[in-house]
Parts: C-alpha cells; structure tokens; sequence
C-alpha cells in the first residue's frame, strides 16, 4: 500500500482531468531551443517531475479471500521516466501520460512571448510547482540575455535534495495525541451553481490590478488578498443570479504544509477552507462581509485542524475530493512567492491555471509580481455575463483592473 503522503495519481477521470500549470509572460519571444536546454538540465535537480505511471506491488491474496482468487491492487505510483520532456510551439493541448507527452506526467509548450508548464495536479500544487518554475526562469534567462543572475533562492543543478523537499513533510510530528479540532465548518452541499446548461465552453479570462490599491483596500476593509477577491466574485454570484434563493460558498484553497511548518515540499497537501455568503447576508457593507468572511477562513486554518486532516489522511480516512465532486459556487487559490528577485524585469506577467474540474464552479487563481496581481478567472462556460458582473464589482470598489486577455481553457488532459 502506498504511504499517505505518496501522490494519487489516479484521481483523473476520462471526463474530468486533474491537471493544473503555470503561464509565464516574457518581455520578449520564447527561444524554443533554449528552452529545451533548461527542461533537460531541471531533470537533475528536480527528478520528482520528470516520472511516468508505474505499479508497485499487488497480485497477493488478500485477507478476505478464501479461494486466493481475490487479489490486492498494485499501487499506481510515479515512476522515473528517461524519455525526453515534450516541448512543444503550439498552446493545443495534447493527454499526458501518453505517447505525445512521452508518457510523461507534465510536458512545456510555448507560443509568441508565453510559456507554461502543465502538470497532473496529484504530483504537486502551487506551492511545490513555483520553486521548478523560478529554476527554470533563472536558466532560460541567463542563457537568453548571457547576464549573469545572483542564484540565492533557485534550487539549481549541484544542489542537494533535501529530504524536507521530497519526503514526508510531517515526519517530525507525532499524530498520537492529536485530537478533533475546536471547530470544523459542516459543509454546505445544496449551494448556488455558476453553470450554463447550453454551454460547455471552458473560458478562461486574464486580469491585472494593482498590489498597492488592493492591499490598502484589504487594509481599510479588514481583509486579505483571499478574503477580498472572495467578497467580490461571491458579489459577482449574486449579481449573476439575483433571484437564486441559494447560498454562495466559497472555497479558499489552502496548504497544509505551509501551516505545518515545511515549505519546502513538492507534494501535493492542498486543503480548503469553506465560507458561505447566504441569501439574506448584506454584501453592501464591504467591511462587514469582509470580517465576516475572515472570520470564518480563520476559524479553519488553525493548525490544529491541518494536523487532524492529516491524522485522518495518515488513517486513510480522507483521501482528495473525486474530481468531478461539486463542493463550492467558487474557488479562490493564491500561489504567494512575490517576486522572481532580479528576474523580475524580464517577466510581463504570470498566471496559475487548471483544467477546471467539477469540484468548482468558477476558479480565480491568483499570483503576484512586480507590484501587480495577475488573475487567471476560469468559468465552464463561454459568456461573458459572470464575468462582466466581477468587472462591476471591482469598479464600483474602486479597484483599477486591466483586461489583458481571454481565450477557450487550453490545458492538457491526462
């Protein structure tokens, strides 16, 4: 059986694909040659990333049979893969975990002056994603401007791997005495839906608004980045659909590693934190749907209950959420890591993206640098009305927002 802290890999359905990655924009075009350089030269440093599907185990009798014809699963794990990374010039989408990724489980591409690097989501998170992505951006931009970048903080070739980075992220803790926390939030199954029967088109939309202005108003209001945007776009639900009787929930994504202690880890320990916006809460009150709302984000990431989440996973009593499960309206995910340090002149914009299961309705994937947040807001649908109502809740805020772009939901599947 695998360890608790081992990646799912196999929670991908045909349907619905587990797969998340990161958008980089350049001041300037991609060199695909160059690029390739750097994804051949990462497989040393971070060899986690470079696997394909395996099996471990498995074919013996289990307990309950009585005849040995009933046997134990093997385990599916990641595997070391020597086949090259796929680069590829173009942003169609092709499966993982097939001949045209080399059966590998992420794969790059590039087109014009953007990049990204897609992943399964099992293997790894925001979090544990972001210290690849900054490796590679140190490289490609050391090779592309021939100047020489101060490499404090880029996990480089020649590194050792720490076991905090690859290991179990809690081996530290013992989980004997851990008990129930103080308060769990009892979820909210029959909430207000963001959805469009006729109209399957995954749309994604691209956002840049000032960190200054949104991080005085979070000052003023009483909020957070995540507080913030989860007022507007639950603003934005209501505006959508404003004779929907039913509660619109949010679900701040959070990680348990970082709670924990270890920031280190490239696994996957993602958990969530549920806040509800009810029919008859006034949203008119900034301030007070704020507090509201912080209130109950931090009721729920006291590490009292990361570590009882993790108790329970330890126990195989959780395991992560199907991906076509439907927990929230929206979700909120904030990949902090500020800045790319002297990186930063060279890097327009950036963005975090999945391929939107069912789990949420609407996705806002939030990232910062160079004194911006850059919003990747990600709807199963093609109209822009859901859209243009968040649009109208940040100007009647004040917030300055800059559209940069949209287009349909490209992402690979598995």
């Amino acid at each position: 059986m695998s360890e608790y802290y081992e990646p799912q890999i196999n929670i991908s359905s045909p349907e619905i694909h587990n797969t998340m990655g990161v958008i980089v924009v350049l001041k300037d075009k991609v060199d695909g040659d160059i690029l390739r350089q750097v994804v051949d030269e990462l497989r040393e440093r971070f060899p986690y990333f470079y696997v394909k599907v395996g099996h471990r185990g498995g074919g013996q009798p289990t307990e309950a049979s009585k005849n040995g014809l009933t046997t134990e699963p093997a385990d599916i794990i990641p595997i070391p893969n020597d086949l090259p990374m796929t680069i590829r010039n173009t942003w169609e989408p092709i499966k993982l975990n097939s001949a045209e990724s080399n059966y590998h489980l992420a794969a790059w591409k590039y087109e014009n002056k953007r990049l990204a690097f897609e992943i399964d989501h099992a293997l790894t998170d925001g979090a544990g994603i972001m210290p690849y992505i900054k490796s590679a951006m140190y490289l490609y931009l050391s090779k592309a401007t021939g100047k020489t970048f101060n490499s404090e903080g880029f996990r480089l070739s020649g590194d050792t791997i720490p076991e905090s980075e690859t290991g179990d992220p809690f081996k530290d803790i013992d989980f004997t005495e851990v008990e129930e926390p103080f308060y769990q939030k009892k979820p909210i199954t029959d909430f207000l839906r963001l959805v469009n029967e006729q109209d399957y088109e995954k749309r994604v939309f691209y956002l840049k608004l000032p960190e200054e202005q949104i991080m005085q108003y979070c000052r003023d209001k009483d909020g957070s980045p995540n507080v913030f945007f989860s007022v507007m776009l639950a603003k934005a639900a209501r505006r959508y659909k404003t004779n929907d009787e039913k509660p619109v929930t949010v679900s701040i994504c959070t990680d348990r590693k970082a709670i924990l202690g270890n920031h280190d880890n490239y696994r996957m320990f993602a958990g969530d934190c549920r806040l509800d916006f009810p029919k008859n809460r006034d949203l008119t009150d900034i301030t007070k749907a704020c507090t509201i709302a912080r209130g109950q984000m931090m009721l729920q990431i006291q590490p009292e209950n990361a570590l009882y989440e993790i108790k329970q996973m330890k126990q195989m009593q959780q395991t992560p959420p199907a991906p076509d499960i439907s927990l929230a309206s929206i979700c909120v995910s904030y990949v902090t890591g500020r800045s790319f340090g002297p990186l930063d002149p060279y890097i327009e914009e950036i963005y975090v993206v999945t391929a939107l299961s069912k789990i949420t309705d609407i996705l806002c994937e939030i990232t910062c640098i160079n004194h911006s947040f850059f919003i990747a807001l990600m709807q199963p649908f093609s109209s822009e009305e859901y859209y243009n109502c968040f649009l109208k809740e940040l100007d009647e805020a004040g917030i300055h927002d800059e559209e940069l772009s949209s287009e349909p939901l490209r992402i690979c599947g598995i």
